[in-house]
């Protein structure tokens, strides 16, 4: 996948970051995959768990070409170098069109034939989507929280929506080994929706919504795509429907949150 140059290499004679302007707390650096290591660091993770407010530390990496998410090393998978990272087997999310990928999801998981209804489109974010990613980070940080043991992260990617192909992240395997067209579709909806990737897990995708789908119609046809990108998540969610669905984890929503049996 097409990547910026990957600063990560220079955390390792300067673990704190100094040299990037930063202020980072003890971490490591990953670069092991399925495959054995990597050729370049795929990432930095902190050695401890995140509290709230922490996240701030991470923000000025931006200006080095390094995003903040959060990784959820608990449940038992333990941290990103024991989850079978594949970046060689990763094609480049732009190169794919994000209707075309739900819509071949969707044909293969739709269990009654109903045709794929479509993407629907919705205004570009009010709220500027890196503050909302902010809030919503800070929030899963709680004692409490959806996340077991999360960690501060730092990944080399061009846009939040590409954080899980820049990695290699395998945890939809099951569904769909190439992230690189899971990015088409965060991508799709990075611009529609002003989502950010804000945290992985091993199996699990969370992300913050700046302009969540405001009306039931909108969030159905939104609820549509979730089944698609992600069936286990609407399968598993305890509601009869795809209605339910939209009204109960779509509409008005400040976080997606996927997960992959």
């Amino acid at each position: 996948m097409a990547t910026l140059p990957n600063p990560l290499p220079t955390l390792a004679a300067d673990p704190g970051g100094r040299a990037l302007g930063l202020r980072l707390p003890a971490g490591a650096l990953v670069d092991t995959t399925a495959e054995g290591p990597w050729h370049e660091p795929l990432l930095w993770c902190a050695r401890e768990r995140a509290r709230p407010g922490d996240r701030e530390l991470l923000e000025p990496a931006r200006r080095r070409g390094l995003l903040p998410v959060v990784l959820d090393v608990g449940g038992g998978h333990g941290g990103p170098d024991r989850w079978e990272l594949a970046p060689a087997d990763v094609s480049y999310p732009g190169d794919h069109d994000a209707g075309e990928v739900l819509a071949e999801y969707w044909q293969e998981h739709a269990a009654d034939g109903a045709p794929w209804p479509g993407a629907d489109t919705a205004p570009l974010a009010e709220q500027d989507p890196d503050t909302v990613a902010a809030d919503v980070g800070d929030a899963l940080l709680e004692e409490g929280g959806p996340l077991k043991d999360p960690r501060l992260t730092l990944v080399p990617a061009r846009r939040s929506a590409d954080i899980p192909a820049a990695i290699g992240w395998t945890g939809a395997v099951h569904h769909e080994a190439d992230a690189g067209r899971l990015g088409a579709v965060l991508r799709d909806w990075e611009d529609r929706f002003g989502i950010r990737v804000t945290a992985l897990g091993f199996d699990h995708l969370l992300v913050s919504v700046a302009a969540p789908p405001a009306t039931l119609a909108e969030a159905e046809a939104v609820a549509a795509e979730h089944f698609a990108f992600c069936p286990d998540t609407v399968r598993h969610a305890a509601v009869p429907s795809l209605r339910a669905y939209a009204e109960q984890r779509v509409l008005a929503g400040r976080t997606w949150h996927f997960w992959w049996d």
